[in-house]
């Protein structure tokens, strides 16, 4: 006997639908305490003086910093949430399957940085405690003068 599909019809329409943009601020601290969780040492993520002496003259994001849950992790993000993430499913626990992030922009503190989201892909797989239901998205990562910065694709798994 074959189980339910566990991708619902809702989830299902929402595949190649982008969400709405989402805007936020870089601060200067952000990118500081995303290095510290991170562990990355470069000076160029923290050191004012050693980075106005760059190629960037100002401190810049390491480049995984845009494509990281912690930079939505204001209270805009609750609000902003895109569609697919709380559409109805009979499995509750999200995780994250992964990420590949391609940068194109140095990104600074003061960039207003929109983020667009696209459910791309669902497909599900019968784990060993149950059925799983794995998630694709895409996200463009565009600055205040509307140059794209960074592209992610990042996966999901809802068990």
């Amino acid at each position: 006997m074959r189980e339910k599909s566990v991708i619902t019809e809702e989830l299902r329409n929402l595949v190649g639908v982008e969400s709405e943009p989402r805007s936020f601020e870089v601060e200067k601290g952000a990118i500081r305490k995303f290095a510290q969780a991170v562990d990355d040492p470069n000076p160029l993520w923290w050191d004012e003086e050693h980075a106005r002496k760059s190629r960037y003259g100002s401190i810049i994001a390491p480049p995984t910093f845009l494509a990281n849950p912690l930079e939505m992790a204001g209270s805009h993000q609750k609000k902003s949430m895109p569609r697919f993430m709380s559409a109805k499913c009979s499995l509750k626990k999200l995780q994250n399957a992964g990420i590949e992030v391609e940068c194109f922009k140095p990104t600074m503190p003061g960039d207003v940085i929109t983020v667009r989201s696209k459910l791309v892909d669902l497909y599900e797989k019968q784990g060993r405690s149950g059925r799983l239901l794995f998630m694709i998205t895409e996200m463009t990562y565009t600055n205040q003068h509307g140059e794209l910065v960074c592209k992610a694709k990042r996966n999901f798994v809802r068990s």
